[in-house]
């Protein structure tokens, strides 16, 4: 599954429901929890449910942000969601991989109950939103059920942390979240699975989400949530190699031709990392070019 770009969309509105059926995000992420208030829910489930009811199997992979475990509103999003066999549910708010230990539980027999194979429905979780998720993200190392990648998120832990702000004067992320993120990515790496950028929430700074997709994909991350949109095409582009980044490792790949331990291109080393590297960019090229 690429997910290069995973759009969030109120499962309240029945109008950006329908606008994002034309988007080129990778995956869409219908809300039963920030962005719809709680009077809203039984009317987001039930319109996220006939959403994907009603797709044809082509465009987006569909997600469900759901709400967290600890309240009746997932028993409640897990009922009326289950069913309709989402590629994946967003978990907020997990202290640790045991929450996904437990939904995993909770999915499978809902699973057997509808009929579903155990197992196809994935997790993501937004495994930093309390300090101590952030002080349990080693032990994904051991992967828990279901799991497909980990994101991030500033707000709600800025929140718990009883912090003023997340960002400084420029916009950028202060230490403190910096050193999460990074450990995000860290742990998803460790885990096997993708690494997904928090959302850049000034939806009208491009320039801003410009820059920090490309920095995330330098660093290693695969794909960014978005907030909005219009963020999505911005979002692909960075995280999708360039012409000059497939033919670059199309000559990598063939200097290394032989099995040869160690080469060199344009008067530079290159050993075994370059390749693997060299590997992956056109690996992803070649998925993103099927679709």
């Amino acid at each position: 599954m690429i997910l290069r770009s995973l759009l969030f969309v109120p499962a309240d509105s029945e109008k950006k429901l329908e606008k994002s059926k034309s988007s080129p995000a990778d995956a869409l992420i219908l809300d039963l929890e920030d962005s719809v208030a709680a009077p809203n829910r039984p009317k987001a489930r039930k319109l996220a449910a006939d959403y994907m009811r009603n797709a044809n199997g082509k465009g987006p992979a569909l997600f469900v942000r759901i709400n967290p475990i600890d309240t009746e509103d997932c028993q409640a999003d897990l009922d009326a969601i289950v069913e309709t066999a989402p590629a994946g549910l967003v978990v907020p708010k997990p202290d640790s991989p045991g929450v996904l230990v437990e939904l995993d539980s909770m999915i499978a027999a809902r699973e057997a109950a509808h009929g579903l194979p155990r197992g196809g429905i994935k997790l993501l979780p937004v495994a930093t939103e309390t300090p101590a998720a952030v002080l349990n993200l080693m032990h994904y190392t051991n992967p828990p059920p279901r799991l497909c990648a980990l994101t991030w998120g500033a707000e709600d832990l800025a929140a718990a942390l009883g912090a003023a702000a997340n960002r400084d004067e420029a916009g950028e992320f202060l230490f403190t979240y910096k050193v999460v993120r990074s450990f995000c990515l860290i742990a998803a790496k460790a885990a096997g699975v993708a690494a997904i950028e928090t959302l850049h929430a000034n939806f009208r700074d491009e320039d801003g989400l410009r820059r920090a997709a490309r920095a995330a994909s330098r660093e290693g991350f695969t794909g960014m949530l978005a907030i909005h949109p219009g963020q999505v095409e911005t979002i692909n582009a960075a995280f999708t190699p360039s012409a000059e980044d497939v033919e670059h490792a199309q000559k990598v790949v063939a200097a290394f031709a032989g099995g040869a331990g160690v080469a060199s291109l344009d008067g530079k080393m290159l050993d075994q990392p370059h390749l693997k590297q060299a590997e992956h960019i056109l690996a992803l090229a070649k998925q993103i070019a099927a679709r």
